[in-house]
């Protein structure tokens, strides 16, 4: 009896400690992650971005959601950003978000995702159509190049148009030239084209000098503008940039070869940057196009948050079946504070 009294007495004791385990354990907030793999770590936009994306993510997880982002750079290699894809699929992550380097190139990826059930948001960069219907589960979230394109060549027209010493050879043309992004890019092309048909349009007569790719970064922008002041000296009166960074990069170029402010041209940019603005608000830059890196941002983290948790996605505003849209605006020296106030506000 003693014996059988000695079993029950252990018995009972760990029954009841398994009670008060069960009662003072925590509740542990689930885990969703999410993969970002983006074209190359240098655009300082994109950079911009994702810190925006990630502050987004930061202020919707909750004490039953917790979020990790992991983040991978292709230095522009598709063939790197293949393999990044399938190594954030294999650690597990329950949402890709893509910044393609070829956006012509994406049928790996999409293949590799719709396999293993992982939902893709493209961004930034949006694949052409076909391979946007590839599956129900891709996404697109950016802006209109075309937009960004005229709205450029409005700031242009209309400075030209109010400040008669833009023409500084007074000829009744402006001489300018183009820094593009990257050869075969669709949005630096349409950005070109379009800035220069609203010029056009707005009964602005141009002459072209030339055009020069600088793959959006502003070192290669600085080191083409020299080459191109060098070609025609003094002759250089405007000059449209796809993005702030080669836009401040051909500024780097003149102040290095000590232009009087006189004898500048006007520059103007694309996208907003936190750069790009303080030079707008300092009078270098005569105008930008704000990309809304915030809005976009805050699209990519909701959308996520939705196709983790499956709540939410009615509350998006989709075009074109599965893609959101965010506007540009004009940002000119009267109006950029307004926008440096925005891009500092998590």
């Amino acid at each position: 009896m003693n014996k059988l009294g000695a079993v029950w007495t252990v018995l009972l004791g760990s029954a009841f400690l398994l009670c008060a385990c069960g009662e003072e354990q925590p509740d542990v907030p689930d885990k969703s992650y999410i993969g970002v793999a983006y074209y190359n770590q240098s655009d300082t936009f994109l950079n911009e971005l994702l810190d925006s994306f990630k502050e987004q993510l930061k202020e919707m997880q909750n004490e039953d959601m917790d979020t990790v982002v992991m983040v991978r750079d292709a230095a522009g290699v598709q063939r790197t950003q293949d393999d990044q894809v399938k190594e954030l699929i294999n650690a597990g992550c329950d949402v890709l978000c893509v910044n393609l380097v070829d956006r012509a190139d994406p049928s790996e990826i999409i293949d590799m995702a719709r396999e293993h059930e992982v939902p893709i948001i493209f961004f930034n960069r949006e694949p052409v159509a076909e391979d946007l219907m590839q599956w129900d589960q891709i996404y697109y979230v950016g802006a209109d190049a075309e937009e960004s394109g005229v709205m450029q060549g409005e700031l242009a027209a209309d400075m030209i148009k109010n400040n008669s010493q833009t023409d500084r050879n007074r000829d009744g043309k402006i001489q300018y030239v183009v820094l593009e992004g990257e050869p075969g890019h669709q949005d630096a092309i349409i950005r070109t084209e379009t800035a220069v048909k609203t010029l056009t349009d707005s009964g602005i007569e141009l002459e072209k000098l030339s055009y020069q790719i600088a793959n959006w970064n502003r070192a290669q922008a600085e080191n083409r503008m020299e080459q191109l002041i060098g070609q025609y000296p003094n002759q250089i009166e405007l000059v449209l940039s796809n993005n702030d960074d080669m836009a401040l990069g051909a500024m780097d170029a003149y102040k290095k070869l000590n232009y009087t402010e006189t004898a500048l041209p006007v520059f103007f940019g694309i996208d907003g940057t936190d750069a790009g603005l303080e030079a707008v608000m300092d009078s270098e830059l005569a105008g930008t196009v704000y990309n809304d890196k915030e809005g976009q941002a805050k699209a990519m983290a909701e959308l996520c948050w939705a196709l983790i948790t499956g709540d939410g996605m009615e509350e998006l505003e989709f075009q074109k079946e599965r893609c959101i849209y965010l506007p540009y605006a004009k940002v000119t020296e009267e109006n950029a504070d307004e926008f440096i106030a925005r891009s500092n506000t998590p």
